[in-house]
């Protein structure tokens, strides 16, 4: 967790110094990504709130994204994270959206994908998406991994 706060610390003091805001959307990786950017004094400053969307539910019910959005479209894909990241930033009406959808482990999820894989996106005024693969069983490893490669998507589109 110490690298994810400390990404995470260069990430607020940039958000802070532009005056600008981030809303998460994230799953597999369990509120980590919103944790680490919490964890710094003056996060008020920059993080707007954001979930665990964990089910369809939570996707329903916390971002208001209607069935015929994700219609043909699987969860722990790149457009399901942009969908994500575009919603969560329109929600909250922040400068950037980001997004974390995979599946942790042990095992990996009823859509086919295997425990470490993981899409990230962030939306704002640059878009960025991508996918990782850990190759990994490690619930809690991989938890990290991903909040890591959120973070890390988040610092290159605001460098």
């Amino acid at each position: 967790m110490k690298a994810l706060y400390e990404l995470a610390e260069t990430i607020g003091g940039r958000l802070k110094e532009r005056g600008e805001t981030v809303a998460v959307a994230e799953s597999s990786s369990g509120g980590l990504i919103s944790a680490a950017l919490l964890g710094m004094a003056g996060a008020s400053a920059y993080y707007m709130g954001g979930g665990v969307i964990y089910t369809a539910k939570a996707r329903f019910a916390l971002l208001d994204i209607p069935r015929e959005a994700t219609a043909g479209m699987r969860s722990s894909s790149e457009p399901y994270a942009m969908l994500l990241a575009r919603s969560i930033r329109e929600q909250f009406g922040s400068t950037w959206g980001i997004s974390e959808t995979g599946a942790a482990g042990p095992t990996g999820n009823p859509y086919g994908d295997s425990a470490g894989h993981t899409c990230v996106a962030i939306s704002g005024p640059v878009e960025f998406v991508t996918t990782l693969e850990t190759g990994s069983s490690d619930r809690q490893a991989n938890m990290e991994a991903f909040a890591g490669a959120a973070l890390g998507l988040l610092e290159r589109a605001t460098a």
